[in-house]
Order: structure tokens, then C-alpha cells, then sequence
């Protein structure tokens, strides 16, 4: 493109000393809710909402889809039609598939026969594809899609429909009604979900514009609203005022062209018998979802999913955030079902309940509550996914194969991370560095915002302020810590910058609505957009990492992308113009939320292909991102964005982490300390108690912000910070353990109350406190001001629980009262657990790799005890070739011996790394058995019996010392076994009678 002429020169000049004068004024308190749509000022939203009321208040209302029955046909698992929508005259094919999976899974998809075969016509001498978007199965779907072979049709009393069994033992079941269409998903011959039962369904066909003459107003006659004359008779029952946004549509200043006119989908899903929803993730409401339409207590607005730049985000709201993971589930007393909305432009849901009892003399005994929700996409097709469950991980677990695992994280990504914007300078970096050190103070990582780039010129380093940026490196090598570096989408729009110019020769950028490339304005003031949607820019965007090209990164440097939303300062709701052109002619609307994910797919190649050397032996990319849709979760970890440094924004940290854990990205975490402002010191010592429980353990503060390394707060709150510090390295191997178990079956890192109680209807709305994997660790962090003597925590069943730290107990179901000082985290160990820790403190976790082990073994009501650990070399991909240890862990009150066994698939350790890796391991041991609740029997016990398999020990009995102690007050009773010397990747055996 040719140079900005003179005024606009003079504007970008303007343009930056604003954002430079913004810089310096306090931040606001809440949202611009101005600069971000309302469902009444998102046209297709409207038109939807007011559908939906017509169907539910018109009493003769009949949906007007039918599914043409002579069109039906099955086979090998999929079902194929047409459905057909009436509009006067004219009818309407919709091309309808019914997949159903080897996984349990069905799917339904809707696609608009007219736009499939392009025989419609774009306004504007648009250069958008006509086609529904249809790629979004590309970015998020990696599996469980094979079709299912036992899947078959069966025969009902009921006409007019087609029913097919399929799932486990034929358990579920698909009831497609033909007219009005729905389907009615059962199992075990009960109802579970309903598509289409409010008569909902909706999918805005192409239609060509037809402007008619407004006729000559006549004498005393009121002039009516613009456009009403060409308003067309449509069972979507459009007013004159909606058809105006069916064309185009204005708000911000900008003005969205819309080429293929109205084309929004809309479905109401129905969960009967369920009254509780969760998902939707990003939001900060909490984690049972609200009702949308109005009265106490409920949101007036739908929950929104458009990924955006939401400066100072409010709490309790169903605004969109940062990124959108389509993925709802509905639990009621054992039983979970979920469904997946596939579509990744904007989308609204409305959710409402209602309820009905069977015998109306009942007084509401056997009253059951049923969830409604509407899903409003502007584009796309209809497409949605259905698992049936019944438990909490069979929803997940199925979810998690679709989309993809949690990607398996290195060590140092679940220590703790130092973030700031900005360190200033590289000798600034290794001062951190060296204090932290100074004060006895573990971290892992160090973080880089925008500033270290030479003029907000990515892949560049700032030579006045960064200039030795591998010396800087190699001093946080030396303590095995590493570097985390911002790179952001926006590319600065300044010549002689071989990025840039390289993006514009080989026209990989994002383009405009008339097809040229789209320049806007973010950090680096005019800037342009990689397209990385395209093939050709993916590869481009890995060449960028090479070690020859980013010149002074290294192999322990990492990478950050922000404002992937993308964020676009100067944008309509701050980010790009919906009529923008993606590769292959795809309009931003159509793939709006998905774009932070192609970001990091590309962010993470580049890690694994950015030297020779690392493609024979390849370490785990880091990458952190802001934007997310489903599928992100393979490609490293997610913040929840801009907070503040305020306790509202500390306790709803917890229910939104918990949201993304069981939205199928659990590896996730909160600015500690807040973003904006100044924490008291308790508010940033309850943060890192609170941090030292989040999956992804980042303190970050911004650029006006008082400097808060922990070694700043002074005492008694350094002390108390390092100690929550210390406590989360102390439990790294646990937090590892649920990284794997997320990385292999889906399972959330912290787990709410009804995942790991499923049971407990009392429980299903907590979200203020957690399950630290399948640890028995339960947490609930103190997030609010002045709580300094006691924190209630609800205990969910009659297992016993212990605190963590004194061994104190506690019986449940039922609220208990644990101790909460300020040097207090309310932390209680559930019976029936074994907890692997590592107990001696070092600078970072790279530092532990040799280090022994402590078990912690706590004995349930029965006296038993399980848990696993898994452990590898925390960064390469050598567990993939068997390179791990996985042991189980349990203790039997029958026998009185605590064992250790093989959790490893048969022959998987038969590679060279596998062997590797285990001779490696030989010598690491465990140190220290701690038995909590330890019978009385063992008391003047002084003596274990140990054995072990492997090295020549095979057989060998040996004795090795115990204590007992007892118990006083409330507290349990405990043994230790000192130094029992097995292996922590052998089989053993500890015989205590």
C-alpha cells in the first residue's frame, strides 16, 4: 500500500499522544457499556428474541420446519434429509444431517440449500463467499467423529417420526419429529435434551433486496418508519424497524455492509428435569448460569459470545469477554448431558426455567425444574453436538475427545510466573531475578509486555533498553528459569520494518470489504493483520521464530500473544469490521471468535519448528493466550484478561476458573494482584493464597501500577506470600498429576462440587471453593476483606476431612468453620487420598527434578487410602514414547500395607527414552510417608517392614523406623515413616502390622 499521506501522518500523531495521555489518567471504574452492542442494537438478536416471544405467546403458534419424511434416509450411522421452511409462496430446503458417533455422541447439523450451491447473489460486488461458514469443524474438531456401525433405526408407537438407538448398549435414543421438525434425545427412555420443542428454530434464508417506492405521502397522513413499505410477510414476524438491519447495519461508526443480507440461526434447547446449566465460558456471573429474561436476581441481557478487547470488565454480567467456548451442561442428581454449539460468529443464549410438578395437591413435592435455553448465531450453519452422559466426566471426557485434550504442560508452566507491564530493561529483568534469589523467594518465569520491542515493532528488541537480551537470558538459565516475550497479531505499519513489508509482499494480511488489505490502529499505531487463516501465513508467521531471524531469543524463551481477538482500537466494539475478508473469502463474521485460536496454532508451531536442533528433539511449546474458542485448550494456557486490583474481581476469579475447567480448558488463571491498581497488602496476600490454587500461577500488575514483587510487601506479608509460594511448589507433582489427568481424559485441574459430587443437589450452585484434581485437596481461598478469624466450608458427603496444615477434623455433610488468619489458607485434606509432594524449597522447579518425594496418606472412615502420580521430564515429548513413571498409590486397612503400582500401559516403557528415563530416575526416592488419622493400634509401634521390586531388592524385607503421635484436641492422630528409601518409579510395599 502507499505511504499515509501528510493528514494522515497528523492524525497517527494525534492518534498516539492520546493513547499516551489515556496512559496517564486513573483508570475507570467499570465498562463503556456504549462501545459494546446490547441484543436490542445487534440486529439479528432482536429479530430472534422477538421470534422467540411470538412462539411462546401465540397459542396457535406451529413452527414452520418440517422434515420432508420421503427425503429420509439412514445409513452406517448417519441420517440425511431435507428440512423445509414455508414462506407464503415460496419454500425454503434446508439440508439436514443426524450423525451419530462411536463416542455417544449425535450431531445435528442445518445447512440452507440456496447458499450451498451459491445461487444467490452478493450486494455490494462483494467478493465474500456465499456459502454458510462450514470450516469451523477444521479449527475445533480433532476427533471422536467416527460413525457409529450399531447405530439403527428402530420402530415407535408414535408417527410421524424417525427414531434412532445408538450409544452405549443402545442406551440413547433420537426421536426425530417431522412436523413441526425436532428432536427429542433420550436415554434409557428418558428425555434428556430437546431440540426445537418452543418452536424456535430458525435459520434466516437468502432473500434478494427489493427496494420499493415509498409512496407520496398524503395530507395529514404521518410519515411512516423508513422502510416499512418493502417489510415482507415472513413467519420470522420482522417488524419494519428489524428489516432495516437485514441489509446493513451502523453502530460505533462503522457501517457493516452485510453482502448476503439476513442469514442468523437460532435453535431453543431445551434440558427437562434439569434445573441447573453451566458453561458458556468467558464470563463473570457465576458458575450456575443465570436466567436472561429479567425479574430478580436474573440478567436482563443473553449471555454473549464475541470475542473482545473488554477494557475493565464488571462483575455478576453476560457480557462477552475475551474469548467463547460454545459448550453447555445441565446437571440434575446423577446425571449430566451437554451440547456443543459449533459456530463461531457472534452468539447469544437466553436461558429460562420453569417448573411443574406432577400432582398439582403436591405443594411442590416432586416439583421438577426444566432449563430452556435460545442460541442466536448471526451466520454459519446450525450445527450442535449432544452427549448424553450420565456423570459429570462422561460429558467432558466425550467433549474433551471432539475438541482436544489440555495440552500436557512443561514443569515450569505450572510454577509460578513474575509479569508486569513493563520490566524496563534487560538489567531490570536480572535485578528481579537477583532479589527474588535474595529472598528465598521460588519462580519460574519472567514476563515481557510490549515495551522491550524496538517501537512496538514485533521480533525486535529495543537497543537502548534491551540490549543484551541473551546475556539476560542466560543469567535466568542458570536457575533453569525462563523468559515469556509478547508478540502480538497487529503488525506496525512503518517502513523498513522487514516484518510488515514482508506481510504486504506476500499479501498475508487480513483485507477489507473491498478486498484490500486492512489497516487499523492498536499499540503500534496504524498496523495491519496476519491472516492466519491462510496456510501461507501459518508457515510465514513459523519462519518469523527461527532463533536466525528473532535474534536474541533462545531455547528458554517463550512466547505471549495478547489482544488476539482480535483488538482493534479504532474498531466497531474494538475489533475488526465484520465485512472484513479472510483467506479463501470468508467474511469476520463468520469466523470472528475463532481467530484468537488460529493465532496460537500457528504461535505454537513456530515454538516446535524454530531450530534444526529442536525438530529431532522437540520441547512443549508455551504459549499464553487472551482469546480462545473451543479447541484452544491443545495449544497452551488463557488468562482471564484485564481485572482489577479490587476483592470483587479476587472472588470471581474462582467461579470463572471454574467455568473454564470444565469448559474444556483447564489450564487457566487470573492476574494476580489485579491488573489495574493498587492492592492493599491483604488484598495481594489473599490473591497469591488464592493463586498459589489456580491451574496457571501468574502475579501481573499494569504499566501505571506501584511496583509488587512479593519481596516488596514488607512483613509480615512477604513472609506470607513466599509461604503460599512455597506451598504451591511444595505440591507441584500433585498439580502435575491433574495436568495429566486433564491432558489424557478431559478432567478439569480444580474441580467444583457437583464434578466431584454429582449427587449432591445441595452443592450444585458452589463455586467458591474446589477440588485440586483427584488430590482430595479442597480449597476454598479467603477473597473477601477483613475475613480474618474463620472461612464456612461446605463439606458434600460423611467422609472425614483434615486441615492440610494441623491436621484438625472435620465431619460432614454440612458446613464446618476452618481457621482463616491471614497466614491461614483454608486448606482440608478428604479421607481416602494419598497426596505426592515434594517438601524441600528451591529456586525453581527445574531445581526439584532430583529431589525426593513425600507422601502424604490420609485415611478415610473405611481406613483406606488411593492416589496416583504421574511424572516425566517435565519438557520434552518423550512420555509419548513411554518416557514417565505412573504409579498408584493405596493403602488397605485389611492388610495394613500402603503399595506402590504400575500405572503404565503395558510396553510402554520399552523405547530407549522410556529406559532412558528411568535409569535416570533410579535414585530419585521417597523420603517421608505421612499417615494422617493413624490407628491407635500403631501407637509404641517403632517399626515398618519395606520391600521392593527392581535392582536387586526383589524379596528383601527391611526395617525401617515409624513414630506415632497423637492426636490432641480435634486434631487426628498421625504417624511418620522416615526415609523408607524405595523408588518412586518401583513397585514396593510399606507393611505397618
Amino acid at each position: 500500500m502507499l505511504q499515509l499521506n501528510a493528514s494522515s501522518s497528523r492524525w497517527t500523531a494525534f492518534f498516539l499522544l492520546f493513547l499516551a495521555l489515556c496512559s496517564l489518567l486513573t483508570p475507570a471504574v467499570t465498562v463503556k457499556h456504549e462501545n459494546f452492542k446490547t441484543c436490542d442494537q445487534s440486529g439479528f438478536c432482536k429479530r430472534n428474541r422477538a421470534y422467540a416471544d411470538s412462539a411462546l405467546s401465540t397459542s396457535s403458534w406451529s413452527s414452520p420446519y418440517k422434515l420432508e419424511a420421503s427425503s429420509v434416509r439412514f445409513d452406517k450411522g448417519l441420517l440425511t434429509g431435507i428440512v423445509t421452511k414455508t414462506v407464503g409462496d415460496e419454500t425454503i430446503r434446508l439440508p439436514l444431517s443426524v450423525s451419530f458417533y462411536e463416542s455417544g455422541t449425535a450431531r445435528v447439523t442445518i445447512d440452507e440449500e440456496k447458499r450451498r450451491k451459491g445461487e444467490i447473489e452478493l450486494r455490494h460486488n462483494s467478493k465474500a463467499r456465499k456459502e454458510r461458514y462450514n470450516e469451523a469443524e477444521q479449527w475445533a474438531i480433532v476427533g471422536g467423529t467416527v460413525l457409529s456401525k450399531g447405530a439403527a433405526t428402530t420402530q415407535g408407537a408414535e408417527k410421524g417420526t424417525t427414531r434412532v438407538a445408538y450409544g452405549p448398549a443402545g442406551a440413547f435414543e433420537a426421536v426425530i419429529k417431522h412436523s413441526p421438525f425436532g428432536v427429542d434425545f433420550k436415554r434409557n427412555g428418558e428425555t434428556q435434551i430437546k431440540f426445537n420443542g418452543q418452536g424456535m428454530l430458525n435459520v434466516e434464508h437468502w432473500r434478494p433486496k427489493i427496494d420499493k417506492p415509498v409512496p407520496e405521502k398524503k395530507e395529514g397522513e404521518e410519515e411512516k418508519k423508513g422502510g416499512e413499505e418493502s417489510a415482507e410477510v415472513d413467519t420470522n414476524v420482522v417488524t419494519a424497524d428489524d428489516e432495516g438491519t437485514w441489509w446493513e447495519e451502523s453502530f460505533g461508526g462503522n457501517t457493516d455492509s452485510k453482502p448476503r443480507g439476513p442469514e442468523a440461526v437460532a435453535l431453543d434447547i431445551s434440558f427437562p428435569g434439569y434445573q441447573h446449566v453451566y458453561g458458556l465460558a468467558e464470563h463473570t456471573g457465576p458458575l450456575s448460569l443465570k436466567e436472561t429474561r429479567g425479574g430478580d436476581g436474573k440478567y436482563t441481557e443473553p449471555y454473549r459470545m464475541y470475542n473482545s478487547d473488554v477494557f475493565e470488565y464488571e462483575m455478576d454480567s453476560p457480557m462477552t469477554l475475551y474469548g467463547s467456548i460454545p459448550f453447555m451442561q445441565a446437571q440434575k442428581k446423577n446425571s449430566t448431558v451437554g451440547v456443543l454449539w459449533l459456530n463461531a460468529a457472534e452468539t447469544w443464549v437466553d436461558i429460562t426455567k420453569s417448573s411443574s410438578s406432577a400432582n398439582p395437591l403436591s405443594f411442590g413435592i416432586g416439583a421438577t425444574t426444566t432449563t430452556n435455553t435460545h442460541w442466536i448465531s448471526e451466520s454459519g450453519l446450525l450445527d450442535v453436538f449432544v452427549m448424553l452422559g450420565p456423570k459429570p466426566q462422561d460429558v467432558i471426557g466425550t467433549y474433551s475427545e471432539l475438541t482436544g485434550y489440555t495440552q500436557l504442560p512443561q514443569q515450569f508452566a505450572i510454577a509460578y510466573h513474575q509479569c508486569r507491564w513493563n520490566y524496563v530493561t534487560d538489567e531490570d529483568v536480572k535485578d528481579v531475578d537477583r532479589k527474588f534469589d535474595k529472598n528465598k523467594i521460588p519462580y519460574d518465569v519472567i514476563w515481557l509486555d510490549i515495551e522491550y520491542t524496538e517501537g512496538k515493532k514485533y521480533f525486535t528488541w529495543d537497543p537502548m533498553t534491551f540490549a543484551d537480551p541473551l546475556g539476560m537470558q542466560k543469567q535466568l538459565d542458570e536457575h533453569e528459569r525462563k523468559l515469556v516475550a509478547i508478540i502480538d497479531p497487529h503488525i506496525k505499519n512503518e517502513g523498513n520494518y522487514y516484518v510488515v513489508d514482508e506481510l504486504k509482499s506476500k499479501d498475508l494480511a487480513v483485507h477489507n470489504k473491498d478486498d484490500n488489505i486492512y489497516e487499523g490502529w492498536c499499540w503500534p499505531g496504524s498496523s495491519y493483520w496476519i491472516d492466519c487463516f491462510n496456510p501461507a501465513a501459518r508457515t510465514w508467521w513459523q519462519s518469523l521464530f527461527r532463533y536466525d531471524r528473532f535474534a536474541g531469543s533462545a531455547t528458554n524463551t517463550f512466547i505471549w500473544n495478547d489482544m488476539n481477538e482480535p483488538s482493534v482500537f479504532n474498531g466497531p466494539e474494538t475489533t475488526m469490521p465484520k465485512d472484513n475478508l479472510h483467506h479463501a473469502g470468508w467474511e469476520h463474521r463468520d469466523l470472528h471468535n475463532l481467530n484468537g485460536l488460529t493465532l496460537i496454532n500457528a504461535t505454537f508451531s513456530a515454538l516446535l519448528a524454530r531450530s534444526p536442533a529442536e525438530v529431532s528433539h522437540p520441547i512443549r511449546p508455551f504459549v499464553l493466550t487472551r482469546s480462545f474458542f473451543a479447541g484452544s485448550q491443545r495449544l497452551g494456557a488463557v488468562w482471564t484478561g484485564d481485572n482489577q486490583a479490587a476483592w470483587p474481581h479476587l472472588e470471581a476469579s474462582i467461579p470463572m476458573l471454574l467455568s473454564m475447567g470444565i469448559s474444556g480448558f483447564p489450564f487457566a488463571g487470573a492476574d494476580v494482584g489485579g491488573f489495574f491498581g493498587n492492592p492493599s497488602k491483604e488484598l495481594l496476600t489473599r490473591w497469591y493464597q488464592a493463586g498459589a490454587f489456580y491451574p496457571f500461577f501468574r502475579g501481573h500488575a499494569h504499566i501505571d501500577t506501584r511496583r509488587r514483587e512479593p519481596y516488596l510487601a514488607g512483613e509480615p506479608y512477604t513472609g506470607i506470600i513466599t509461604q503460599a509460594l512455597r506451598l504451591r511448589y511444595a505440591l507441584l507433582p500433585a498439580w502435575y498429576t491433574a495436568c495429566h489427568e486433564a491432558h489424557v481424559r478431559g478432567e478439569p485441574i480444580v474441580r467444583p462440587n457437583w464434578y466431584v459430587h454429582p449427587e449432591d443437589e445441595r452443592g450444585f450452585e458452589l463455586d467458591d471453593q474446589f477440588y485440586v484434581g483427584s488430590t482430595g485437596l479442597l480449597a476454598k481461598p479467603v477473597v473477601r476483606e477483613g475475613q480474618l478469624e474463620s472461612q464456612e466450608v461446605y463439606l458434600a458427603d460423611g467422609e472425614r476431612y483434615f486441615g492440610y496444615f494441623d491436621f484438625e477434623g472435620y465431619q460432614g455433610p454440612g458446613v464446618v468453620k476452618v481457621s482463616a488468619g491471614l497466614e491461614e489458607i483454608p486448606l482440608l485434606m478428604r479421607g481416602g487420598h494419598v497426596i505426592p509432594r515434594r517438601d524441600r524449597p528451591r529456586r525453581s522447579s527445574g531445581l526439584m527434578r532430583w529431589d525426593p518425594f513425600t507422601l502424604v496418606v490420609v485415611l478415610g472412615k473405611a481406613g483406606d487410602a488411593e492416589g496416583t502420580l504421574y511424572l516425566d521430564d517435565g519438557e520434552s515429548f518423550g512420555y509419548e514414547e513411554g518416557a514417565f513413571i505412573h504409579r498408584k498409590f493405596s493403602y488397605s486397612a485389611a492388610t495394613s500395607v500402603l503399595m506402590s503400582e504400575d500405572l503404565a500401559a503395558t510396553g510402554a516403557g520399552g523405547s530407549k527414552k522410556a529406559k532412558e528415563y528411568l535409569k535416570g530416575m533410579e535414585k530419585v526416592r521417597v523420603e517421608k510417608i505421612i499417615v494422617v488419622n493413624a490407628p491407635a493400634a500403631w501407637k509404641g509401634r517403632e517399626e515398618v517392614e519395606v520391600s521392593e521390586e527392581g535392582a536387586g531388592k526383589s524379596g528383601a524385607v527391611r526395617k525401617v523406623g515409624m513414630e506415632w503421635f497423637a492426636g490432641e484436641g480435634g486434631k487426628a492422630a498421625w504417624a511418620v515413616v522416615r526415609d523408607p528409601g524405595v523408588g518412586i518409579g518401583r513397585g514396593w510395599k510399606v507393611a505397618f502390622a
